[in-house]
């Protein structure tokens, strides 16, 4: 059993590390872990903030046992009702009967529907508070971030927010659990990752968060994934409004899907064009070998985005098509865009990333290089110069 993780004298950590896992919501890769957190504040009144994923109830019960001993928690607060955070609940019911839960009205249906529970409740009210004596929590709505009933819970004496998804990380929390005891550029990675793949889609929902949360006066954050930030609250917070406002640094990826290597190829032939003009930052990507989370989170990086495609079965190859269907689900914005690749006779590669071009909106640099089997000498020079002109395009920009 782990030592006692204070936040400060009444407020401890009692999350749970998951290793075994492999795929967080049996999509997103894991090859770092993932950490579930959960809090309790002791006082008069213990509240217990959220609960962990089902898998790991007896590391969790012994975690808080070894905070409250005999003590039975007098609240349960559900900042948010997706499984990874509530799969818990029923157990911590169970073992803990006289237990009032506290959620805004849109959490209810949720966890009546996901656990068939519907025992003594609180409906906690925008800006309301509930007293544990000498502690208070004030709850705040943050809807679509990432969930209709997402909700933050703030302690105002300790100024602590317990904030739910936002600020939160992949990895595992290894003996480090606040910012200060870990590698920030791990967390860093694995927290744009996080943010780009499960909550970049709703970038205006986060930014009216930020302007509502933006008057408190914050001392730690104490996400339901990933480190507590103590010591470098400006820096996360700045991270959030420029990814929720899709701010890039000077970069480009080239992402391609290639039967047999020619457009792999060509790939190669352009980041070297670019490399030429100045730019340092350049990440090449094999559609079919990179999951498309690490793809998606270099894009919310680098401004510069080039994608090249065979054709297959008269349209675009599968794993191509996969990436792009998926950021035209999250839609990210403001980006400079190249196309290329490679045909045997009908085509289709070059044509459907065109077509996305148009449903993305995205800046396009040079006019789409497209190459019938294999590239002569007088298409290296056209994919030359589509590295070449977003390379101009980054420095214009």
């Amino acid at each position: 059993m782990l030592p006692k993780i204070n936040l400060t004298k009444d407020i401890f950590w009692v999350g749970v590390n998951d290793r075994r896992t492999e795929r967080f919501e049996n999509y997103w890769p894991l090859p770092f872990g993932v950490a579930y957190n959960s809090y309790v504040v002791v006082d008069e009144k213990i509240a217990l903030i959220d609960t962990v994923e089902a898998g790991f109830i007896d590391s969790f019960l012994d975690n808080i046992k070894a905070i409250i001993g005999d003590r039975h928690p007098d609240y349960l607060i559900v900042n948010h009702a997706e499984p990874d955070h509530s799969g818990s609940i029923r157990a911590i019911l169970r073992e803990y009967p006289d237990i009032t839960v506290v959620g805004n009205a849109k959490t209810f249906p949720m966890i009546e529907g996901f656990y068939d529970i519907n025992e003594k409740k609180i409906v906690a009210e925008e800006g309301g508070t509930l007293s544990l004596g000498q502690h208070t929590l004030q709850f705040f709505t943050v809807p679509m971030v990432h969930w209709p009933e997402s909700m933050v819970t703030y302690e105002t004496s300790e100024k602590i927010l317990f904030s739910n998804d936002s600020f939160g990380s992949f990895g595992t929390l290894d003996g480090g659990i606040f910012d200060d005891e870990v590698n920030i550029d791990f967390f860093e990675t694995e927290m744009r990752r996080y943010y780009s793949n499960i909550v970049g889609k709703y970038g205006m929902q986060v930014q009216k968060a930020l302007a509502k949360l933006g008057g408190l006066n914050i001392q730690q954050i104490a996400p339901s994934h990933g480190p507590i930030w103590r010591s470098n609250i400006g820096y996360v917070i700045d991270k959030y409004d420029k990814w929720s406002k899709c701010e890039t640094e000077d970069g480009v990826i080239i992402v391609y899907g290639s039967l047999y290597g020619n457009t792999a190829r060509m790939a190669d032939i352009i980041a070297r064009s670019i490399a030429e003009e100045g730019i340092k930052n350049i990440r090449v990507f094999d559609a079919s070998k990179t999951h498309s989370s690490y793809i998606i989170s270099e894009l919310w990086r680098y401004r510069g985005v080039i994608f090249g495609s065979s054709a297959y079965n008269g349209g675009i190859f599968t794993p191509m098509r996969a990436l792009i269907r998926e950021l035209e689900h999250i839609m990210p914005k403001n980006h400079l865009f190249g196309i290329f690749g490679g045909m045997s006779w009908s085509g289709g590669g070059v044509r459907t990333l065109e077509e996305f071009s148009n449903n993305i909106k995205w800046q396009l640099v040079a006019p789409s290089v497209e190459v019938k089997h294999a590239a002569k000498e007088e298409d290296i020079e056209r994919l030359r110069a589509l590295g070449k002109s977003m390379a101009q395009a980054l420095k214009n920009n």
